[in-house]
């Protein structure tokens, strides 16, 4: 699967723009600021219905506009024309073939995509909630059930929340309404938990594979999922901690409390790694992830790569480039703020390529 062709309007920094893409290699070339991000942003949002980088439909408006649109032509089996419309605050419509999705759910796997970014890292440096991010955003592309599941359990959880805060402020509780919640709560869980554990295990030899070949012979890691459910039943263990939560005024246990455990060498990554051990680690990651959504989505994703480049090391840039020129993967779509290393890159490529560049939101010259 791959883009054909690319339209913004209004989104982000971009007026108006509009690209023709190579089925292979894609090259985004300008200083910082410029606008190369937002044009991986544009694709990454016609994939998945949001934004890769900001949570809030308002900041990718254009300053001052009150809509933004987006329009992709992509190429599988079949030809898709995808459009977004987007009124922040109102409505967002999504398009294929111009008969829109009642739900954007329905969407979302289509086009599968992975986008690998310099503040990748705060996969392994931040909270456990950027580690189910990852996981949920590989399972929402392969299994539309498991996005609704999602969707259910989140909402059923933002109830009972608010129920224990509003039991606590009138001081009274009703046990009823809380099995109500945990009878609700539960299959949703269930489904999530055992999900998530299918594809952390199906991970794992990808994983350990592509940290070799990006740093081969170097460390040793480790992934594990990490979920309270794996140990006992979700409805008793709700049951246990009502006291707990009563006290707390939220929901201290669920699959809303599940994580990775990331090592290296048997110890804490984000206590004992550099930062180029670091880099390595969610590189390979991300690529785990594409090859699961490759294989089975049994089509090539897009890959999406932001100023990665800069942040690697010449030796992890070489044996990255040696992969990425393998069959197993599909249209790429690069960022760089140094034209001639973008040049030592497209050479791997031979003419399968083209490069853009970009200067204040504007493509001011195309090499193909």
């Amino acid at each position: 699967m791959h883009l054909l062709s690319l339209k913004l309007t209004n989104f982000k920094n971009y007026e108006f723009e509009e690209l023709s893409c190579s089925p292979k290699l894609n090259c985004f070339v300008g200083r910082n600021g410029m606008g190369k991000t937002n044009l991986l942003d544009a694709i990454y949002y016609l994939c998945m219905c949001k934004s890769h980088f900001v949570p809030n439909d308002s900041v990718v408006a254009r300053h001052g506009e009150s809509f933004f649109r987006l329009e992709g032509i992509f190429k599988n089996e079949e030809v898709y024309k995808i459009v977004a419309k987007v009124q922040p605050r109102k409505s967002k419509v999504f398009e294929k073939n111009k008969v829109a999705y009642q739900r954007l759910g329905e969407h979302v796997g289509l086009l599968p995509i992975v986008l690998i970014a310099p503040n990748d890292t705060l996969l392994v440096t931040e909270g456990s909630e950027e580690r189910r991010r990852f996981m949920d955003n590989t399972l929402c592309q392969l299994d539309g059930e498991y996005l609704t599941r999602l969707v259910a359990y989140n909402k059923v959880l933002q109830h009972r929340n608010l129920t224990l805060k509003k039991f606590a402020a009138n001081g009274y509780f009703d046990d009823t309404l809380m099995m109500t919640y945990n009878s609700q709560l539960t299959p949703h869980g269930n489904y999530i938990f055992n999900k998530r554990r299918e594809l952390i295990e199906e991970i794992i030899p990808l994983f350990k594979y592509y940290h070799q070949q990006i740093a081969p012979g170097q460390e040793e890691v480790s992934i594990t999922y990490h979920s309270k459910l794996g140990n006992q039943n979700f409805e008793d263990l709700l049951a246990q901690s009502l006291d707990k939560d009563r006290m707390l005024q939220r929901t201290t246990i669920g699959i809303h409390k599940d994580d990775l455990i990331c090592k290296l060498f048997d110890y804490p990554l984000k206590k004992y790694a550099s930062q180029g051990q670091l880099k390595s680690y969610v590189l390979a990651l991300k690529l785990a992830q594409y090859e699961i959504l490759r294989l089975k989505k049994e089509q090539l994703p897009i890959l999406l790569l932001d100023d990665i480049f800069d942040k690697l090391d010449s030796n992890r840039v070489k044996h990255l480039l040696k992969l990425l020129h393998h069959d197993n993967f599909g249209q790429l779509f690069v960022t760089d703020t140094h034209e001639d290393r973008i040049e030592q890159i497209v050479k791997n490529f031979s003419d399968n390529y083209r490069k853009f560049v970009i200067k204040d939101a504007t493509i001011i010259n195309t090499k193909k």
